[in-house]
């Protein structure tokens, strides 16, 4: 039996408890997530929280671009992977036109909005360069996140950015960021040491999945607890999160990236057994 997904009332039930507690950001990824407007339109009526979603802009139509005038704090972040052939490539034929066509259009609406880029080894050096960030600039980008590759599988870990690549990312960002002084220019996960460690967990952030799982993060998909069935106050507080928390491994020295990915295994002895 298919584990049911959560409706667009619980999300909004969910969204307005996030607000009663002050917080005051939450990303929307998927899958595609303008697929749900009942999603969507839940998130435009609680206007203390500011949404970032991530999207390929296919279902971005006139009844969205009205939606996104109407509620500002619904933020598209367009999901491109450099210029056309590399955004293609990944994202699939006719894609790139589709982004950008929908760039133009909120440019043209004075929405604000913002691109993701996925850095792998294949395309690092070109999504980090100037002419490319210009564009995007150009384009009426004033955001623009750099999320690292995570492989899911053994087959894709040499997409991944090793130590290498992220001693250049790290020297790019810092030239891009004196290039473009107002443009909000973010890599994730970045330096975590830098940040104290990884932030997941409820450190700073944790993930709720499609069917309601408090996970630690999107790239870590362990749980314990199902928000449909207590509070956020409690997720947060869940066996697991405190445990994983109290356990050192979020602030510890790793090789760098993903430290959840890396101590997966750990990850996952400790939610399925948290007391021990």
């Amino acid at each position: 039996e298919p584990v049911r997904q959560l409706t667009g009332q619980e999300w909004l039930h969910i969204f307005q408890e996030a607000r009663d507690l002050g917080i005051s950001f939450i990303l929307i990824a998927g899958g595609e997530p303008l697929l749900r407007r009942d999603i969507m339109e839940a998130a435009g009526t609680v206007p203390q929280i500011l949404f970032p979603f991530f999207t390929n802009g296919t279902f971005m139509d006139e009844n969205y671009f009205q939606l996104f005038d109407q509620c500002r704090n619904l933020l598209p972040v367009l999901s491109i992977e450099g210029e056309k052939e590399s955004t293609d490539q990944r994202r699939g034929p006719g894609m790139y036109e589709v982004i950008t066509r929908n760039m133009k259009e909120l440019q043209s609406r004075r929405l604000l909005f913002g691109a993701s880029v996925t850095v792998t080894t294949e395309n690092i050096r070109e999504v980090t360069s100037e002419p490319f960030i210009r564009s995007l600039v150009e384009k009426g980008c004033k955001m623009v996140l750099l999320i690292e590759f995570v492989p899911v599988t053994d087959e894709a870990r040499h997409l991944a950015p090793g130590d290498e690549e992220r001693r250049y990312l790290e020297t790019a960002m810092d030239q891009l960021r004196s290039i473009f002084e107002r443009l909000i220019l973010l890599s994730f996960p970045g330096d975590e040491l830098a940040m104290g460690g990884c932030m997941a967990a409820g450190r700073e952030f944790f993930h709720i999945n499609s069917h309601g799982g408090a996970e630690p993060c999107p790239f870590s998909p362990y749980s314990d607890i199902n928000v449909k069935e207590t509070s956020l106050r409690s997720a947060l507080n869940s066996p697991f999160f405190t445990r994983l928390r109290l356990s050192g491994l979020l602030t510890e020295t790793h090789v760098g990236g993903c430290v959840l990915y890396e101590k997966r295994e750990e990850v996952q002895a400790m939610q399925e057994h948290p007391l021990s």
